[in-house]
C-alpha cells in the first residue's frame, strides 16, 4: 500500500504544482499581451479561475494524504496515542464520506448547470470545433468542466481518505 499511497501523492502534488504553474503561465502572458498589444486573450480571465478550483482540489487531497491539513490539535495532543489514533482513524471514514458526498453534489451541479455557456471560454471552444472538425471540442465552451472541480475534488479527497485511512490500520498506535 505504501507505493500506492507514495504514487497517490506524487500525483496529487503534480496536478495541484501544474494547475498553478499554468495559472501562473497563462496569466503572465495575458498580462504581457495586454499591455503590449493592447488587448487580452478571450479565455485568459477565465481559465485561471478553473484551473485554481482543480489545483486546489489536488492540494486538498495531497494535504490530507501527507496529513498536513488545518488540524486542531490542543485536543488530540492530550490525548494517549491509542484514543489519539481512533480518532484520527474515525476522522478519515468521515473524510471519505464527505469526500464522496462532495462528489455527489459536484456531479448533480455540473449536471443541472453544466450546458450553461462560458463567456470567456465559448468563442475559443467554438473555433477550436470549427477549426479541427472536432465537435466535441464545444464542451470547452460550456462551464460543466469547470464544475465537475467539485466532484472531481470530493472524489480525490475520498482516494486520500481510503488511502490514509489503511495506513492508519497498518500502524500500530505506539508508532504515530
Amino acid at each position: 500500500m505504501t507505493a500506492l499511497t507514495r504514487a497517490a501523492k506524487r500525483l496529487f502534488g503534480f496536478g495541484a504544482g501544474l494547475s498553478m504553474a499554468l495559472v501562473f503561465l497563462i496569466i503572465f502572458a495575458n498580462s504581457l499581451r495586454r499591455y503590449t498589444m493592447g488587448r487580452s486573450v478571450p479565455w485568459g480571465e477565465e481559465l485561471p479561475i478553473y484551473l485554481t478550483i482543480y489545483g486546489v482540489m489536488f492540494g486538498l487531497a495531497a494535504a490530507y494524504l501527507a496529513d498536513q491539513h488545518i488540524r486542531f490539535t490542543v485536543v488530540t495532543d492530550t490525548l494517549p496515542r491509542r484514543v489519539r489514533h481512533v480518532l484520527f482513524m474515525i476522522a478519515d471514514v468521515v473524510t471519505i464520506v464527505s469526500g464522496l458526498t462532495l462528489a455527489y453534489a459536484g456531479h448533480v451541479f455540473a449536471l443541472r448547470r453544466g450546458n450553461v455557456d462560458s463567456s470567456g471560454l465559448k468563442s475559443t471552444a467554438d473555433w477550436l470545433a470549427s477549426a479541427t472538425g472536432l465537435e466535441w471540442l464545444v464542451w470547452i465552451g460550456k462551464v460543466g468542466p469547470y464544475q465537475y472541480a467539485i466532484a472531481f475534488g470530493g472524489a480525490l479527497l475520498a482516494v486520500a481518505g481510503v488511502l490514509k485511512l489503511a495506513e492508519r490500520l497498518t500502524q500500530r498506535p505506539e508508532e504515530v
